[in-house]
């Protein structure tokens, strides 16, 4: 009987230890108190995971599948704690702003992380049962068959069903030593690294420690060799990157410089739509803004729906007034976010650019967000149980031309749109007309005065260190902000306050490697070579024997 406590109490351990763990890689992408994502908390985490992946059996069962449910189980229950304490605040969408009832709205986001959670389940799983037929004492290959399991669900995650990505581990890392990997392999392969790296230190401390506690001179001085090897090897593979940086003035050079007014209304969410609230204000405030910064700034930028309402429903003269002044010979140029469309042939979320002497640009959002842009199939029961304007949009094309002005290329994205760098990559195929700025416009108001914001401002900074380009944010309540090609935010206005933010802009000519391999490519190569690894894993572990019932590995 006391063997069989010691075992429950030895998985529940091991249950609590992959929660907590859980819940620090979503404290890592960005910290409530400061905003600011934190690279050493996210490989302690996911070397945690790691660690207790190592011997994962179910107490008292000598099932051989044991490992592998148990490793299941602790990798889901890792990502249900990490995916709900990363994207709570959509409580707050659903229920404060949607009146949907607490209740639902709590079940809603558990359902939607335990969901996403069964990514991660499935390669721990495969990782439990692939490791009893590789065996011990090969930190490297464990390591390697980790990262690749990782990767495999963090791209199902990220791109199946529409995908979403938000609280991936690689954005804990735009600070730190491996925020250098991003202009090579992108954020995907940044969490591959970490995946690595923590499995590396997990699989070598299980056996450094007994081996140190061996009574053997030889044991010892086999445990310390093992450890000299694998210390090498991280340090290698943290620290090597960061030689790139001399490489940055070959990939990357400057296009000149572009003055650029900011718009943060910061109208509040409940009232965004109201006719006699937040509509006026939005046509208010944004009208006088937009009329005024042509004489600070080359180019104004308000966010998405600065103004909600279709052109055609605007107040009359109010439009026409916009178009007639941007169409003067000298004055600067705007991109204005706004809704687009009739009943006829459908709505867009969209982004109009007025310049003297061009035609009027548009920009159609492309990667719309399910249940608040489309309606997915089934699910219209639930969205009705909401009081908040959703629509099934149009969908814009993948790669549309940027906005040219000045001798600058300047490729929107639309709210979330910029979690997706696989996508913003189709818009490098050429190099000649590869975008030289980033400009983001974004309304996150529905999450309130959350972590959502510091979120989303380290996903911008990811997409401009993958592309050594600058990236501009307009958003509604924060984080309005000049983000440099090195990922550096270089201004911001303070969130949930109203005013322009007016910075001076350089734009960036050049490719990275990881531009050049997205744009032809997608994601394809890191499919491929995770697919490899899982691959070669499945051949070796058919050509060992079997391990005996109840062994672990």
């Amino acid at each position: 009987m006391p063997d069989r406590r010691k075992a429950i109490w030895a998985q529940a351990s091991r249950i609590s230890l992959a929660l907590l763990a859980g819940g620090l890689q979503a404290l890592s992408i960005a910290t409530p108190w400061s905003g600011e994502p934190q690279a050493g908390l996210q490989l302690l985490s996911l070397t945690l995971l790691a660690s207790v992946l190592t011997r994962p059996a179910w107490p008292g069962t000598t099932s051989p599948s044991a490992p592998a449910a148990s490793a299941a189980m602790l990798g889901w229950l890792y990502a249900l704690a990490w995916l709900a304490g990363t994207f709570w605040w959509m409580f707050i969408a659903m229920h404060r702003y949607g009146g949907l009832p607490a209740p639902f709205a709590v079940l809603a986001v558990l359902a939607l992380a335990g969901t996403l959670a069964l990514y991660a389940a499935a390669a721990c799983a495969l990782y439990g049962h692939l490791i009893r037929r590789l065996g011990q004492g090969r930190p490297a290959v464990h390591a390697f068959l980790f990262a690749a399991l990782w990767l495999l669900a963090e791209l199902a995650r990220g791109r199946w069903f529409t995908g979403f990505g938000w609280g991936g581990p690689g954005y804990a890392h735009v600070e730190g030593p491996l925020a250098a990997y991003a202009p090579w392999i992108g954020v995907y392969g940044i969490t591959a690294v970490t995946a690595w790296l923590a499995m590396m230190l997990a699989s070598t401390g299980w056996q450094l420690w007994p081996a140190l506690r061996g009574r053997s001179g030889a044991e010892r001085a086999g445990a310390l060799k093992l450890a000299t090897k694998a210390a090498l090897a991280v340090v290698l593979v943290m620290y090597l990157p960061s030689l790139q940086e001399r490489w940055v003035p070959l990939i990357s050079a400057s296009s000149g410089t572009l003055r650029i007014a900011l718009l943060q209304g910061n109208i509040p969410q409940d009232e965004k739509f109201q006719p006699g609230s937040g509509v006026a204000l939005s046509l208010r405030w944004y009208g006088e803004q937009l009329m005024q910064a042509p004489q600070d700034a080359d180019l104004v930028v308000a966010p998405e729906t600065a103004l909600p309402l279709l052109p055609q429903d605007l107040p009359a003269g109010y439009w026409p007034r916009l178009e007639a002044l941007y169409a003067r010979t000298g004055t600067s140029a705007a991109l204005i976010g706004l809704p687009l469309g009739n009943f006829r042939e459908g709505y867009t979320n969209s982004v109009i650019g007025l310049a003297p002497g061009q035609q009027p640009y548009r920009y159609d959002k492309h990667h719309l967000v399910p249940f608040g842009e489309f309606i997915p199939l089934g699910f219209r029961w639930f969205t009705a149980m909401m009081q908040i304007p959703l629509g099934d949009f149009n969908r814009g094309e993948l790669n549309q031309p940027s906005f040219a002005w000045l001798g600058q290329r300047l490729a929107l994205n639309i709210c979330y749109e910029d979690l997706f760098g696989e996508e913003l990559g189709a818009r490098f195929a050429d190099v000649q007309t590869a975008p030289t700025v980033f400009v983001n416009v974004s309304n996150i108001a529905w999450f309130g005065d959350t972590v959502a914001v510091a979120q989303h401002l380290h996903i911008s900074r990811m997409r401009a260190l993958e592309f050594a380009r600058p990236m501009v944010r307009a958003t509604n309540t924060g984080a309005t902000a000049w983000i440099n090609h090195q990922g550096q935010v270089r201004a911001m206005l303070a969130p949930h306050t109203r005013g322009v933010l007016t910075v001076e802009v350089e734009g960036r000519t050049g490719l990275t490697p990881y531009a050049r391999w997205v744009a032809a490519f997608g994601l394809g190569p890191l499919w491929l070579l995770s697919l490899l690894v899982l691959s070669w894993a499945v051949w070796r572990g058919r050509s060992r024997p079997t391990p005996t019932a109840g062994a672990e590995p």
